[in-house]
């Protein structure tokens, strides 16, 4: 069976669900909802259930809590669809019994009762009630599709499990990359998984301690950050209490303890600041409902450890629901000016929104004895989708009323659907899964994956953007924007600056992405080292993995940088590198002329001169440093010209993000431009930056300019340039 249990009533660890009294309700319970609806009777449904339904167009009683939940969120829904979905679950599941000795009926009763609560719309709830019957019956998908829609049977299809039978140690991680495909068509399948999760944690108490243990690992390493990332605060709230509980019982029982000793205090400090901040929006004329929200277990864990002893206050939060955006800020501005501000706590999620479509304002005021209170300011809507998140925004492929067919079902499923409420981090995932190669690594990088739990949006030169988790460097948002085409990335400019593809980015950077234009291009072994996400990692590991390395480590690294290490290249014969360089001639004529080492000065460069010992006259770049000192010093200059320009002698430095080949395609663009390399080095690779210096025999100085922009086209090379080096102190 896929969903066992045990009846709360039997003995056994104690869960936070049983633990909580009505006046620490978690704060994953919807404040929305006026009226607290107890706990499903898991015996008592049990008996109805068997009783089936009474005449056709009856509700069983059975799902009379999932009709009564239903409608209201959604008034006007047909339960019609429940109904023949609650026949069909109980006819086939008949004889089928949880762990708990209870029928199994109820836990998909449960899973759907706890969807509609959140709102969830027909199809969902249809599809939760059927979730375990192509599984665990003889009900097939085809019999599902036939009776209620594909709409439904997608659903269904995307949370049944694959058969271990099948896929023996690889059943549980192929399962999940099979949900989590589905659920990039339709989030709907995610949110009953997370509901199906959340039941058979409640109820996990009959399974043997090392199962629990493993259960509640898997819900914490996947479940939980699913939850959160798709927004649905109401799940993600309970599951971490139900896994604190089960794998961390000491300090759960401490927890505990704490919110009793709480919970028993003569005074209420956050009951009192409420009272504050309602006479404060009363005066201002501000409609406002202000609740107190109790933390949930895992929350009061988390702050006791940050704060250390806890003071009243910090057992809960404030949360202010208004009904308009504007009203937010006007709260807002009306406790800051009222009430004493932590200005240092406030964030505005609602200009900017969470990647998990949550909005809210947060801030957090302070009275005199030194308590501080947070609060939580929203809307009423924003509340409902920060509690419920996807599952709040309904069917994502329904046409407007307007447009719907008369009775409103379900429109024809039309096999690819584009979900407008895809998040960036869903889409990056989909994309690297597919690029696993096998289960583990996939269910390894999955978990990962899902422990990043910060993202941030830095915009593409081209106006588009991308979404990173935080820590994401050049490589990662190469990857994210071109796929394995990202082999070919040499180098980046952040924010119009050119950067090293290790640079990490934050948000709201501008990156420009700097491409070469070989198809062989290959990426640097370093750039693993620099991969922050799943899908930059894999494709990198994939090329190196038909790529070996060199044997030789120094090799290797050689390799992975593009150039070779420092070398000595002559390039033409002996009689090519001792051509005579380009001439000038000094005023008085005849004296001896010798260029700077420093700034290797050739036509048509403006130069000045400076004599020497000896009577020798020293050929400058007029912008040349070592000039300018001698000039500071009161060395008189001396006029010089070009003379004979038929050959002249230059060196010039390449700077370059480093790749493969690049040492030859430089050589190659020089040789094309019929240059001769007198001698080349190349610098060590720093920060995937190469430096190489040339100097090089040219035909004709006139051929200067050309040379130096063929050498700039070269795929990687960013800047070409004179060299300057310090000039020996001239006598």
């Amino acid at each position: 069976m896929s969903a066992e249990a045990t009846n709360p009533a039997t003995p056994g660890p104690a869960t936070p669900a049983t633990q909580r009294s009505a006046s620490l309700e978690p704060e994953a319970a919807p404040a929305y909802r006026r009226k607290a609806r107890p706990r499903i009777d898991l015996r008592r449904l049990g008996r109805a259930a068997l009783l089936g339904p009474a005449t056709r167009d009856r509700l069983p009683d059975a799902i009379g809590h999932v009709a009564e939940a239903h409608r209201a969120h959604h008034p006007d829904a047909k339960l019609e669809p429940l109904r023949r979905a609650y026949v069909l679950a109980e006819s086939s599941h008949r004889g089928q019994m949880r762990k708990s000795g209870e029928p199994y009926i109820t836990h998909p009763l449960a899973v759907t009762l706890i969807l509609a609560e959140l709102g969830a719309e027909t199809t969902t709830l249809t599809a939760s009630l059927l979730h375990d019957t192509v599984e665990d019956t003889e009900v097939t998908l085809d019999q599902v599709r036939e009776e209620f829609g594909d709409e439904v049977c997608y659903l269904v299809d995307g949370v049944t499990k694959l058969e271990k039978v099948d896929y023996g140690a690889a059943a549980e991680p192929e399962t999940f990359r099979k949900m989590l495909v589905a659920t990039g068509n339709d989030v709907r399948v995610m949110s009953i998984k997370l509901a199906d999760r959340l039941h058979n944690m409640r109820t996990l108490g009959v399974m043997r301690p090392e199962k629990q243990a493993r259960i509640a690992k898997v819900t914490r390493d996947v479940l939980i950050p699913l939850a959160e990332r798709l927004g649905v605060q109401a799940l993600k709230t309970e599951l971490e209490d139900l896994v604190f509980a089960i794998l961390h019982p000491e300090e759960y029982v401490r927890t505990r303890e704490l919110i009793a000793e709480n919970a028993g205090r003569d005074d209420d400090p956050l009951a009192e600041i409420a009272e504050e901040v309602r006479a404060v929006l009363r005066d201002a004329g501000i409609q406002a409902e202000v609740l107190i929200r109790p933390r949930h277990f895992v929350s009061v864990h988390r702050v006791s450890r940050k704060r250390g002893p806890l003071r009243g206050a910090d057992f809960g939060r404030l949360l202010v629901l208004v009904n308009e955006d504007a009203d937010c800020y006007g709260v807002l501005g009306e406790l800051h000016t009222c009430l004493t501000p932590v200005v240092s706590e406030f964030k505005d999620f609602i200009a900017v929104p969470k990647f998990n479509l949550y909005q809210s304002l947060h801030t957090a005021v302070t009275r005199g004895d030194g308590q501080v209170a947070e609060v939580l300011i929203r809307t009423h809507q924003m509340h409902k989708v920060a509690e419920a998140g996807v599952i709040a925004l309904g069917n994502p492929y329904a046409p407007p009323a307007e447009e719907q067919p008369d009775g409103g079902g379900d429109r024809p499923f039309d096999g690819e659907r584009a979900d407008p409420t895809r998040p960036g981090w869903l889409s990056r995932l989909l994309d690297w899964q597919q690029g696993a190669p096998d289960p583990d690594t996939f269910w390894s990088t999955l978990r990962e994956d899902l422990a990043q739990d910060r993202e941030i949006t830095v915009f593409r030169a081209d106006g588009g953007s991308l979404g990173l988790p935080e820590g994401a460097s050049c490589v990662d948002a190469a990857y994210a924007q071109y796929g394995e085409d990202a082999h070919a990335c040499i180098g980046a400019r952040v924010n119009g600056r050119l950067a090293t593809l290790s640079t990490v980015l934050k948000d709201g950077d501008t990156v420009q992405l700097l491409m070469g234009q070989d198809p062989a291009s290959e990426p640097s072994r370093q750039w693993l080292e620099h991969a922050h996400t799943p899908a930059a990692r894999i494709a990198i590991q994939r090329w190196m993995a038909t790529h070996p390395a060199p044997g030789d480590e120094e090799a290797s690294k050689a390799s992975a940088a593009g150039p070779r290490p420092p070398v000595a290249t002559p390039a033409r014969p002996a009689e090519t590198q001792a051509a005579r360089p380009a001439s000038a001639v000094a005023d008085p004529p005849g004296a001896s002329v010798r260029m700077a080492g420093c700034c290797t000065p050739v036509p048509p460069d403006e130069v000045t001169g400076f004599a020497v010992r000896g009577g020798v006259v020293t050929v400058h770049r007029v912008e040349c440093a070592g000039a300018a000192r001698m000039k500071s010093a009161g060395r008189p200059e001396v006029e010089v010209r070009w003379g004979d320009t038929a050959e002249c002698r230059v060196t010039l430095v390449a700077e370059s993000f480093g790749r493969p080949h690049l040492l030859a395609d430089l050589t190659e663009a020089i040789a094309a431009e019929g240059v001769a390399i007198v001698s080349a080095t190349v610098e060590p690779p720093s920060q995937q930056r190469v430096r190489h210096t040339y100097t090089l025999q040219l035909p004709d100085a006139a051929h200067l300019p050309g040379l130096m922009r063929a050498m700039r086209n070269v795929p990687g090379v960013y800047d070409v340039s004179r060299p300057q080096h310090p000039a020996p102190a001239d006598r």
